[in-house]
């Protein structure tokens, strides 16, 4: 019989296994990345496209495009698109991110032959009514409105606009850039940035060859969008250790977000630098919670990231405190970044670490789509499934020495960007 008054024991994950893409080319050379794996009859495809022709002065090009691609094309108008995709139980996804632009369909494995033609239209012959344009700019603009009355909004835009200026990464969107979309704007971006040869296709779920034929003999012709275009290359001046202090008077809570630029997962030293920002603030169990959260109640929660970008990476720490502990929260965040590059971690808690890392990662591949979502994390850097080799030995193996280390040189203090929105 269990013993329940006793915990169990902690067993490290041994063996974590991959399921690589198998890689093909439509007709017209566009790549297609296959995790052909899955009980169920359903498949997700996604079009990735390359962020392309930035232009400071219209920082929202790439942004519209991405929201407003499925609001009509040649053939459909943005109701008819709904219901044609709706009507097949099927599910279609925008997404944009800083590097890429995401255009995914989720569907029954057996109605690609139905789907598939309507995003063909959504990917070479949208129009971008002038009607759907103004609806989209009006409800982006009352968003935008309220956002900018949230601490964390303003604490996060300003923080992310102080480290990467005018670039994707930190473009510093107000209500007037809106105003100065135009149709025309967004019809030059769509041309250059969706077709064929800035897409990558990766597909999984139930995707066998007959359904690589049926997405080959839709999108394996040429397509109608052949502008110029130049993949973002981005340059960043930062100021170090700068402090921006954003003062609301009546604020019963002040956003805290600071951090700096790093290293992104190219580097050798990503995997030594994700295993100490889980020591530091990765995870419920963390020092920050434990200290800031736990002993001293100043926040519901506190975390830290490290991100990794196509051109650049960095690392952040973020919260929301009572205005009234705000000083004092800096301090112990301070004196926990002091702890880390003085003192070594503890076997216990380097253990705790360790079993918390290799259980997420193994617990993230949890199906086909998982698998290529991973397999997207190391394609799009450059990288190989040996960069994932190289992190689980890494987080197996890491000494406390290496942690205090890896601290002392991307864990400053002074070096970091601090933004507190509220009082402090």
């Amino acid at each position: 019989m269990l013993n329940r008054t006793m915990a169990p024991a902690f067993k490290q994950v041994a063996d974590i296994n991959f399921i690589a893409p198998v890689k093909k080319q439509l007709s017209n050379g566009l790549p297609v990345f296959i995790v052909n794996a899955g009980e169920q009859e359903l498949v997700r495809i996604e079009f990735i496209f390359n962020n392309v022709n930035w232009n400071v002065q219209k920082p929202l090009q790439a942004i519209a495009v991405n929201g407003l691609i499925n609001s009509g094309t040649v053939q459909f108008n943005a109701k008819q698109i709904a219901e044609a995709v709706d009507y097949y139980g099927s599910f279609l996804q925008t997404e944009y991110s800083a590097d890429y632009t995401t255009i995914t369909l989720y569907s029954l494995t057996k109605h690609l032959p139905a789907v598939l033609p309507v995003l063909w239209s959504i990917l070479n012959e949208s129009t971008f009514p002038e009607h759907e344009l103004a609806i989209y700019k009006q409800n982006q603009k009352q968003k935008l409105q309220v956002s900018l009355q949230k601490n964390d909004y303003l604490a996060r835009k300003n923080f992310a606009h102080a480290i990467f200026g005018d670039t994707p990464y930190g473009s510093d969107i107000n209500l007037e850039s809106y105003d100065q979309l135009t149709r025309e704007d967004l019809l030059a971006y769509y041309q250059a940035a969706y077709q064929s040869a800035n897409c990558t296709i990766i597909a999984a779920g139930k995707f066998d060859d007959t359904s690589f034929g049926v997405l080959d003999q839709i999108f394996g012709g040429t397509w109608r969008n052949q502008a110029e275009f130049a993949v973002n290359q981005l340059e960043f001046l930062t100021e170090v250790g700068r402090e921006l202090y954003l003062e609301k008077p009546e604020a019963l809570q002040s956003a805290i977000r600071m951090g700096n630029l790093s290293i992104n997962r190219t580097h050798a030293d990503f995997p030594s630098l994700q295993i100490l920002n889980c020591v530091f603030g990765g995870y419920f169990g963390s020092r920050l919670m434990a200290n800031i959260r736990e002993d001293k109640g100043y926040t519901y929660g506190i975390g830290s990231g490290v991100a990794s970008l196509k051109q650049a990476g960095y690392f952040f720490l973020a919260t929301e405190v009572g205005a009234d502990v705000c000083g004092s929260a800096l301090a112990e965040i301070e004196k926990e970044i002091d702890l880390l590059r003085t003192e070594l971690v503890s076997d216990e808690e380097l253990d705790l670490v360790r079993n918390y890392m290799l259980g997420s990662l193994l617990g993230s591949l949890e199906n086909a789509f998982s698998h290529a979502d991973k397999f997207k994390n190391i394609y799009f850097a450059g990288l190989d499934y040996n960069y994932y080799d190289n992190y689980i030995h890494k987080v197996k193996t890491i000494t406390a020495e290496e942690i205090k280390n890896t601290a002392i040189k991307y864990l400053d203090w002074n070096a970091m960007t601090k933004v507190v929105v509220g009082k402090k």
